[in-house]
């Protein structure tokens, strides 16, 4: 499928949020709020459970399901105070130990006025920083869309899986016609040239795994999904954890650098 119609996909109304994915993948999962500096941000989850009996820290934006949903968690689209809570949590995680297991599903970060005069920009690259010197590792996984700042800010990670269907890119389609076509219409045209595709992206040295979906999409079958990103966390998470930490922090570095690299011929 094109890229855009994989973005109709993860739009889909019906498409399973980190809320019904949780109970699937964790046991005992306790959330914890709250950034000790403003708030809490509903847009972004976090907490602390177990997966085949590892404990891991999850770091989760929040998509809704219906409009009253949405409304809850700013249609995905974190504050600041997001960002600092998920960095306090991911603090707290190196401190027990414990792996992190970050959840991407953002349009973007939020960009009102509100958020810039609370540090916005400083708390998206703080997180990235800090992700990047964490001592424990780091899983992320693009559940659906994975767009600019705000998706970047949870995917400085020792490995990046997509789902079959998401995308991830530095800027939405919509985004980038608005930008180099001065024409939003060309939302379409846009999403097919920017190679955001999970298979684009494990080319391009992005991400490194691909987690497949149901025929249709994740809302097709939950279940089938959910087994799916819990077999790839099993299987992937133990050989993070063995590494020594200086190794660890020394592959997730080259792991960004290469990142861009090209060969002219």
């Amino acid at each position: 499928m094109t890229a855009w119609e994989r973005l109709q996909i993860v739009r889909e109304k019906g498409r399973p949020t980190i809320r019904d994915y949780l109970p699937l993948l964790l046991e005992d999962f306790v959330e914890l709020h709250g950034d000790r500096l403003y708030g809490d941000d509903a847009a972004i989850l976090g907490g602390i459970g177990s997966i085949g009996g590892i404990p891991v820290t999850v770091i989760a934006q929040v998509k809704g399901r219906d409009l009253k949903e949405n409304q809850q968690v700013n249609f995905a689209m974190p504050h600041p105070e997001g960002y600092r809570k998920a960095m306090r949590l991911a603090k707290q995680a190196e401190k027990f130990h414990r792996p992190v297991l970050c959840f991407i599903d953002t349009p973007g970060a939020y960009c009102g006025i509100g958020a810039e005069e609370r540090g916005q920009g400083e708390a998206i690259a703080r997180s990235m920083l800090e992700l990047m010197e964490l001592q424990t590792p780091v899983l992320s996984i693009v559940l659906g869309e994975g767009g600019s700042g705000g998706a970047l800010a949870l995917g400085v990670c020792d490995e990046l899986a997509m789902l079959e269907n998401a995308l991830y890119s530095v800027i939405s389609p919509r985004g980038f016609a608005s930008i180099l076509w001065k024409d939003a219409a060309r939302e379409q045209e846009a999403a097919d040239l920017m190679r955001i595709t999970a298979e684009d992206l494990v080319e391009l040295g992005v991400a490194e795994a691909i987690i497949p979906e149901p025929s249709g999409g994740a809302h097709n079958d939950l279940q089938k999904t959910a087994k799916a990103i819990r077999a790839y966390i099993l299987e992937t998470l133990p050989k993070y954890i063995k590494l020594p930490i200086a190794k660890l922090l020394e592959n997730r570095y080259d792991k960004f650098r290469k990142i861009g690299v090209f060969t002219e011929k």
